[in-house]
């Protein structure tokens, strides 16, 4: 039994019982394997009312993480009508977001504050997937005949296709029976067997979830050596006739796939040995590979063959795409070739210039233009630039904004910047010209209509709360003159604002802990906030007895400001650790040596309340219950210690149910009874399972009602995790 605090209620932990709702004789859950047609399991539940809980008291269900940890519970229930019920049964869903072997659950009571010890870890999935999965080469979803051909030395990937976000699940690899390390949606294979996965969903649930695979067969054998003939050219002009790529194993069994740069470019085909790329396809360039398979071959692709254009060469602007050309302006645009001996020529409005053939073009009208560039030699070509556009605005549109994401409060410094600047032509058509315009232009920054010495600028840098304010900008150039859009600018205080705690674990709900901070209060807008929510504005420091995460917002300039969060975590019994079970059973004469961890002070006492250690170890000679307080910092944990001396009886394989107090039960050694990690099953005689439980309490048969005959023969086995450590039969005699 464990208890934590000083209080005088005692709740016990949950035990795992049979669904209700299945009728009579169902053995308990040992796992749960929900999905979304069955959700549905039920614990035990018992507790002391001495004295009762408070009228609003409700009792939670709680659930650890995948390693048992109670650091941030689920709450999988509450109950509200219990508070006068000592044994009740409480009916619980798990979330659908659960996978794992460890979790555990226990029960809290929230008036007075108090936890029940945790249950064993058990198998808990939510099988939320639950068919066939189809694994293919690469994830493809083409099965074909389900073999795989591999060089030696060479590696193929084989992964799931089918299952949704199947990177969020762990998998069960085999090869053949073996089961593989990997636990990933795809395997790296570079040996020969048969392959196949499921989902894993922990030793219990894997098998009712149906997962398991097709088989993919890997086979591996020597590499033909396959190459790409290399032709006479491999540099070609834009539409030039080119010989076809041909591999230099050319045989009409085998199977063929040609790609360029990685991408299929003539499918999977058997015989199809070669592969005619066509040059008046401007992107016929690049690396070419051909990949083999076929019967007795293993699937192998060649080194790459690079085949490039002949003569091809690129052109670039060094002015923006869009202009601004302002009343007896003039401005000059130009390119960059990397064409040999280029010729140019430009155009306006798709009509070529006269005698503009540089590199350079001066223009004052607004048009739009663009340039051909020609390259003679072997590969005569031409190729245009992007064509420019310039534009004579009749008044320019000016957009300043935020240069990060911003809202008010929630920063104590900000830049504002000129994001836009467009163009507006007679028609109200826009342009965005800020490339070309905004390092042109005359600014200047105003604060409530007002100018700011010296911020003539783009930007702005705002960094104090007496900044704050709607800010404006504006622009001139030549004769235009435009103002901005108004941003408002609400920054708060960079003050650090810092609380701390006088405990960060609430012991119960009598011991106070108390939150302060560092900042004077007094006279100040604030608000003390557990779990996000304001609790109170009026406290300087706060005490509480409830575990959450706490954080003081107080308001400067319109703004709150948060300090630091201090997290208080509830007072788990799991922090108090024994190297050796509750129950402890050894040979008269003998002894046992136990050692807590995890707290800060310790005191044993036997079973007459006399302390007898100070220590986190003590060395037991003699059976009966043992106290162990605990201290975690202010709070206490109490643990009991039963020992008892090891039974010398063997464990009977008859009992007679006659109701005369004899024998009557099926009494085992204690070195298996009221173990919490030994589970004990019966069978009847057709191999069916008719009692399953841990921590057996020498009560079974629990009613003689069941036993039809004389003489009833059962099968028990005795598991201790895996293993079964003791297995016989027992004879019941009615």
């Amino acid at each position: 039994m464990c208890s934590i605090g000083l209080m005088a209620q005692t709740l016990n932990k949950p035990t795992a019982i049979a669904n209700p709702n299945f009728g009579t004789g169902g053995s308990p859950w040992t796992a749960v394997c929900a999905s979304s047609t069955f959700n549905e399991y039920y614990v035990n539940f018992k507790w002391s009312a001495s004295p009762s809980v408070l009228s609003d008291n409700t009792f939670v269900l709680e659930l650890s993480d995948a390693t048992g940890s109670f650091a941030s519970p689920t709450a999988l229930t509450t109950v509200t009508d219990k508070n006068s019920t000592t044994d009740f049964d409480i009916r619980f869903e798990i979330p659908i977001t659960l996978r794992g072997t460890g979790y555990k659950l226990r029960v809290k009571s929230t008036s007075p504050e108090l936890y029940s010890p945790a249950t064993q870890a058990y198998n808990m999935y939510y099988i939320d997937y639950k068919n066939p999965i189809q694994i293919t080469e690469n994830g493809s979803g083409s099965i074909g005949d389900g073999t795989i051909s591999i060089c030696n030395g060479s590696t193929a990937i084989i992964a799931v296709d089918n299952v949704p976000n199947s990177e969020t699940y762990q998998y069960i690899w085999r090869k053949s029976s073996t089961i593989l390390s990997e636990t990933g949606p795809s395997l790296t294979v570079s040996e020969s067997g048969m392959y196949s996965v499921e989902i894993d969903y922990g030793s219990v649930c894997s098998g009712s979830a149906g997962t398991l695979s097709n088989m993919i067969t890997v086979e591996t054998g020597t590499a033909l050596g396959v190459t790409i003939n290399t032709p006479t050219k491999t540099s070609y002009c834009e539409g030039e006739t080119a010989s076809a790529l041909e591999a230099t194993i050319a045989n009409s069994d085998i199977f063929y796939t040609w790609y360029k740069d990685g991408t299929v470019v003539q499918a999977k085909a058997q015989g199809s040995y070669t592969y005619a790329f066509d040059t008046n396809d401007p992107d016929f360039a690049g690396a070419y590979t051909v990949k083999v398979e076929g019967d007795g071959i293993c699937a192998e692709t060649t080194p790459a063959l690079s085949i490039s254009k002949t003569g091809a060469f690129t052109v670039t602007e060094n002015t923006p795409l869009e202009m601004v050309i302002l009343p007896g302006e003039s401005k000059t645009l130009s390119v960059t070739s990397t064409a040999v001996s280029p010729t140019y020529q430009w155009y306006k409005n798709n009509t070529a210039i006269s005698g503009a053939t540089t590199s350079t073009l001066t223009i004052s009208e607004e048009a739009e233009y663009y340039v051909a560039v020609s390259q003679g030699g072997a590969c005569p070509s031409s190729l245009n630039s992007n064509k420019i556009n310039v534009v004579a605005p009749s008044s320019f549109e000016l957009i300043a904004n935020y240069t990060t994401t911003y809202s008010d409060c929630d920063y104590s410094e900000i830049v504002l910047d000129v994001a836009t600047i467009n163009a507006v032509a007679a028609n109200g058509s826009k342009t965005d010209v800020t490339a070309d315009l905004k390092a042109s232009m005359s600014y200047q920054w105003k604060k409530d209509g007002t100018a700011v010495s010296g911020a003539t600028s783009s930007s702005i840098s705002l960094t104090d709360i007496s900044e704050n304010g709607s800010y404006q900008i504006d622009a001139t150039i030549e004769s235009f003159n435009t103002s901005s859009n108004s941003l408002p600018v609400v920054l708060r205080s960079n003050e650090v604002i810092t609380i701390e705690a006088s405990s960060l674990v609430a012991c119960n709900s009598t011991d106070f802990i108390t939150i302060s901070t560092n900042v004077d209060l007094t006279g100040a807008t604030f608000g003390w906030a557990k779990d996000g929510t304001i609790i109170d504005t009026t406290s300087l420091d706060l005490n509480t007895t409830d575990a959450g995460t706490y954080r003081l917002m107080v308001t400067r300039n319109g703004c709150s400001i948060p300090s630091n969060e201090v997290t208080i975590s509830p007072l788990d019994e799991s922090l108090i650790t024994l190297d050796s079970p509750l129950n402890i059973v050894f040979p008269e004469g003998g002894s046992k040596t136990i050692t807590a961890s995890g707290g800060t002070a310790y005191e044993w006492r036997d079973a007459n309340n006399t302390s007898i250690s100070n220590s986190a170890s003590i060395s037991l000679t003699t059976e009966g219950t043992y106290t162990l307080t605990a201290y975690v910092g202010n709070c206490v944990i109490i643990k009991e210690v039963n020992v008892s001396y090891k039974d010398t009886f063997k464990i009977p394989n008859v009992i007679t149910v006659n109701g005369d107090g004899i024998n009557d039960l099926w009494l085992i050694p204690n070195s298996y009874s009221y173990q919490a990690d030994v589970n004990v099953i019966i069978y009847n005689d057709k191999g069916e399972e008719v009692y399953n439980v841990f921590e057996y309490q020498n009560n079974w048969p629990e009613s003689s009602t069941g036993f039809t005959s004389q003489n009833m023969v059962f099968y028990y086995k005795i598991k201790k995790g895996s293993d079964t450590i003791k297995q016989g039969t027992i004879t019941v005699i009615k």
